[in-house]
């Protein structure tokens, strides 16, 4: 995939390939394909040359979204490099531990990453940005545009060397973990070749159409096919601007972009986090031909996707993820854990012997014809006068036409149980008495699982694809609630 997508870039020339957009919407072209061939060919020369990469070693890099972040990853696979993306989120003592496990022989920063790194960090931190200073971690040369105080500049030019044909490490993505225990999911290069594959087979994207959509997983597939790839805007008023004047025919986006959104065309993909039958057929309501959910992890992408009709049309616990997509096996745990395995399943956690078998935390079954339903995490399960309720299998029927966001969390009350509040957050506009009767019947029909209280207000997001933050979900419920146990 990523070969076709080297050819169909150099043979592009003029063609637009990444686009952007203005504050009102209207299009504009951040890079054309003979630009982005020739970036990653510059990089590449560099990167071999004057800091002697070869294949195998670790490149850090912390550049923002965009052709520069991409042409750097285009140029780490035609040398053999492991790439490791160093995210600023993660906190700087993580972010060190991390990389421990696996030390760069050069970082790749633009000005903004060595700002936050930096002169910048007491600012960054409120946005809940902090980075460590990144020449502590190897030697830094700066991507892009250099402010004063940044690395040496990363220059371009000269031959790149032979593209590396051999087999190996391609990235590195950390994931949960302590400090002093990070997960380091290591994808090899046929891995990530077989997941770029998995998604071109699922969406399809056709040349000379345009996809709106931000992630690598995206980007490579709609390019390699010919397609213009715009990236999203970051606000929600512009990105609706954006949609109007593009009329993407693909479009992938988090579910919390959707939920700002009153206008869709095409198809309409989301993930990263959960998506109900409702907030799909909101989806298609606004326009959107189809609207499908993804079931993908960090280990494994994708791995399984529901059109909204299905879902809709399912009425049994759980929430409907759809069948494994082609190449993906899947199999129960004795403890009812979702196990999934496939081409394009993670190789390996760092520091850890290969494993087949993806552990995904999540609790499911296998209904008739052999659909992946959800019943929730594992580790999310509320104990609750000896009963074990896991919320996964009760929220879907909380998300009514009237509410944004639902969760189910378990906090400790004074007797040493737990008791079960359902957190609500009701669409904008919508009275909250009106809310409150419509989850009268969903509320009943929960039976033994019913939650001891309902509390309406604002669910906690966090990480950047905005997930529902279930311990500070539990932590605010345990103020409101504070006393009344």
């Amino acid at each position: 995939m990523l070969d076709l997508l080297d050819h169909t870039l150099r043979t592009g020339g003029d063609r637009p390939a990444l686009l952007g957009c203005t504050r009102t919407g209207a299009v504009r072209v951040r890079a054309r394909c003979g630009e982005l061939a020739d970036l990653a060919d510059g990089y590449a020369a560099a990167l071999h040359h004057r800091y002697g990469l070869r294949p195998g070693d670790t490149l850090g890099i912390a550049v923002r979204p965009g052709p520069r972040a991409l042409a750097v990853l285009l140029a780490a696979h035609r040398l053999g490099l492991r790439a490791a993306v160093l995210d600023p989120t993660a906190g700087p003592d993580v972010l060190r531990s991390r990389l421990a496990l696996a030390p760069p022989a050069l970082v790749l920063a633009d000005a903004a990453a060595q700002a936050v790194a930096g002169w910048a960090r007491p600012l960054a931190r409120r946005a809940g940005l902090a980075l460590p200073p990144l020449h502590a971690l190897a030697p830094v040369a700066t991507v892009g545009p250099r402010r004063p105080g940044c690395a040496p500049a990363l220059a371009t030019g000269g031959r790149p060397p032979a593209a590396y044909d051999g087999e190996g490490d391609a990235v590195i993505v950390f994931t949960s973990g302590t400090t002093s225990a990070p997960r380091g999911v290591v994808h090899t290069r046929a891995g990530l070749a077989a997941g770029l594959r998995s998604v071109a087979a699922l969406v399809d994207p056709q040349p000379g159409t345009a996809v709106l959509g931000g992630t690598f997983f995206v980007l490579v597939p709609a390019l390699a096919a010919g397609a213009g790839v715009a990236l999203p805007a970051r606000s929600a008023r512009t990105l609706g601007r954006q949609l109007a004047t593009l009329q993407p025919e693909e479009t992938y986006l988090t579910p919390p972009q959707l939920r700002a959104l009153d206008h869709f065309t095409g198809r309409v993909w989301t993930g990263s986090a959960p998506a109900g039958a409702e907030l799909l057929g909101r989806v298609k309501r606004a326009g959107a031909r189809e609207a499908w959910g993804v079931y993908a992890l960090t280990e494994l992408f994708p791995a399984a996707a529901v059109e909204h009709a299905d879902k809709a049309a399912f009425t049994a616990d759980g929430d409907l993820l759809g069948h494994p997509l082609p190449g993906v096996a899947a199999r129960l745990a004795a403890d009812g854990e979702l196990l999934l395995s496939g081409p394009a399943a993670r190789d390996r956690y760092l520091g850890e012997e290969p494993d087949p078998w993806v552990h995904t935390g999540d609790r499911a079954r296998l209904d008739a014809h052999g659909r992946i339903v959800l019943a929730g995490r594992l580790k999310d399960m509320v104990l609750r006068r000896a009963e074990n309720i896991y919320p996964g299998l009760y929220e879907p029927a909380l998300h009514l036409p009237e509410v944004e966001l639902a969760v189910l969390v378990g906090i400790p009350a004074a007797d040493g149980d737990e008791r079960l509040v359902a957190l609500v957050q009701p669409r904008p506009g919508v009275d909250h008495r009106r809310v409150r009767t419509a989850l009268r019947r969903p509320l009943v029909r929960m039976g033994d699982a019913r939650p001891d209280a309902l509390l309406l207000g604002e669910v906690p997001l966090s990480g950047r694809s905005r997930k529902p933050d279930r311990a500070a979900a539990a932590r605010y419920c345990s103020r409101k609630l504070a006393g009344t146990w």
